[in-house]
């Protein structure tokens, strides 16, 4: 893995620019889970560019990315779009988990033991 987690600068406005747009679920997800090291002390980061991509949320450390789905992901064109952008962060290393923006909206601690359950198994692994 490249030191800089293939950080792509030129994406950075765009990024900056989700931060400020965030959906009610990106949102959501953020204060009740993913700031402040509320996930076992790991930090996230939000709306990273990754390189040609913008993930929603990354723990760089376990190379975990979340990603928070909402309706324009079901539409068939975004769908084949997601799948080649999640194989190749796959192939960079990463490992994408997806949720829908009802689950998080309407199931977030359900949500958070997910992703307690993904760092739990990845930090093992890592030995961290």
């Amino acid at each position: 893995m490249k030191p800089n987690h293939y950080y792509n600068p030129k994406l950075q406005h765009y990024a900056l620019e989700n931060r400020s747009t965030m959906t009610k679920a990106e949102a959501c997800l953020w204060k009740y889970a993913l700031s402040k090291r509320q996930m076992l002390g790991f930090q996230f980061r939000r709306q990273r560019p990754i390189e040609n991509y913008i993930v929603d949320f990354i723990c760089l450390p376990l190379k975990l990315i979340i990603e928070v789905d909402g309706y324009s992901h079901h539409i068939p064109e975004n769908e084949a779009k997601d799948i080649v952008r999640q194989n190749r962060l796959i192939e960079l290393g990463y490992i994408v988990v997806r949720f829908k923006d009802e689950e998080v909206l309407e199931h977030i601690n359900i949500v958070r033991e997910n992703i307690e359950g993904w760092i739990r198994k990845l930090s093992q692994e890592l030995g961290k």
